[in-house]
């Protein structure tokens, strides 16, 4: 009876004991998985920071080397500048020596005709002229200085958009002209499109818009060189914008090879390239969309494999909350 009640006992003993230790066991486990958890969510947003860390150093290696290029573009417009006004300045004087000495050359064809038709002078005349191609002469120089002068214009248009695309005011919020400011681009990068695409301009009435120029320009410059990029033998860039009561909105088209939805996905993303290894960093798009989002903006894309791509800005006209933001968050 006595080992009966010392069996009961211990069994009983040895029950409390298992569930003691099946609690303990339990809480240890519920703990050790809540450590886990938390570990897991340091290590993600460790990786994140790191990630981050990572994008906002290649940013702002990007913007430096964006500095450093609207540093050479100023510098580069100013040494043109110079060359350009005395050239212009010598076309205007040569224009105006052509005509003088023209106008002598009348006079002395008034005095040929006055000469006798046997007269030996008066075929010495008619053979210089005729060696000279004076009547060609006469048509082909005007037509040599109205070429040079157009084109001495289009280095000046080519030195202000450079001047426009690097001066020094433009990391500051003002007005800008998103035209003015899309043309300028366009002929920063003309290298990269000329021989590719056709230009289409459809640009609307934009009344001037709060921002910060020189960063809508690096949007402008990284979308059409993007454009070039994707058409590979010959195709169209269409320029669009547009404005709203409260809005504008700039469009970049082309008619490149186009991207898939999964491609579409992604292409906002730091470092995601579709670029050979060496042709791309991966951050252009990343920049652009962050400077958009900077400017309280909005940057869409629509595209469709074979059917070319649509990039579309759009931008509220007053940003007075961007501007309480440091330029480089």
């Amino acid at each position: 009876m006595g080992e009966a009640v010392e069996m009961q006992a211990l069994m009983t003993g040895n029950k409390e004991f298992d569930e003691r230790l099946g609690s303990l066991v339990a809480g240890f486990e519920a703990r050790i998985a809540g450590l886990t958890r938390e570990l897991e969510r340091e290590r993600e947003l460790m990786a994140e920071l790191v990630a981050r860390v990572e994008r906002t150093q290649s940013q702002l290696l990007q913007s430096e080397k964006m500095a450093a290029i609207g540093q050479l573009a100023a510098g580069v417009a100013h040494e043109i500048n110079n060359p350009v006004g005395f050239v212009g300045s010598n076309l205007g004087s040569l224009g105006s020596y052509v005509d003088r000495l023209f106008s002598l050359l009348a006079a002395y064809e008034q005095l040929e005709q006055a000469l006798p038709p046997e007269h030996p002078a008066r075929a010495a005349i008619a053979k210089a002229r005729e060696a000279a191609e004076l009547d060609y002469l006469r048509e082909d120089i005007p037509d040599l200085l109205r070429e040079s002068a157009d084109g001495l214009s289009r280095v000046k248009h080519i030195v202000n958009d450079l001047k426009d695309f690097s001066r020094s005011d433009a990391g500051e919020w003002q007005e800008a002209d998103l035209n003015r400011g899309l043309e300028s681009t366009l002929n920063v990068v003309w290298n990269e499109i000329k021989y590719k695409a056709q230009v289409v301009r459809e640009f609307g009435e934009l009344p001037n818009v709060r921002c910060i120029p020189a960063q809508i320009n690096q949007v402008f410059m990284n979308l059409l060189v993007n454009a070039a990029q994707a058409i590979d033998t010959s195709g169209t860039i269409t320029l669009r914008s547009g404005a709203s009561d409260e809005q504008v909105w700039i469009e970049i088209i082309d008619t490149g090879k186009g991207m898939s939805p999964d491609v579409q996905a992604r292409i906002f993303e730091p470092f995601f390239t579709t670029k050979p290894v060496g042709k791309g960093t991966g951050l252009g798009l990343s920049i652009s969309s962050d400077i958009v989002k900077r400017h309280k903006g909005v940057l869409e894309v629509h595209s469709q494999p074979g059917a070319g791509t649509r990039f579309r800005i759009v931008l509220p006209l007053r940003t007075a909350d961007a501007e309480q933001q440091p330029a480089g968050t």
